[in-house]
């Protein structure tokens, strides 16, 4: 009887510094975790910060971009209209080619 108590008594202590030691862990692991969420937070928020320093630039160069082709269809004027007049022209014969083909296909089927 003196050795199973003896050996039981061993089994409780050696499972209570093995649960201690889990709970450790387990407690090491929670304040891993909760750092890594207020550094994900952190992280977040500097993308935020940084996409929308990006975001104001790009818009400030669309509108550069905007004033730079207006003043080239200003000060080309002429060139432009005989430029765009070209396109639409070269628009509306490729829809009459697509016009075609697809009236084609549509006989033979």
């Amino acid at each position: 009887m003196f050795s199973y108590l003896t050996i039981n008594k061993a089994n409780s202590i050696m499972d209570t510094r093995t649960e201690g030691k889990a709970e450790g862990l387990f407690k090491e692991i929670g304040r891993k975790i909760d750092d890594l969420i207020v550094d994900l937070k952190v992280a977040k928020d500097q993308v935020k910060v940084d996409y929308a320093s990006q975001i104001e630039e790009l818009k400030r160069n669309a509108e550069t971009l905007k004033d730079e082709f207006s003043n080239f269809k200003e000060n080309h004027k002429d060139q432009w209209e005989e430029a765009e007049a070209s396109l639409e022209r070269a628009g509306q014969e490729l829809k009459n080619a697509f016009d075609v083909i697809f009236r084609n296909k549509e006989k033979k089927d």
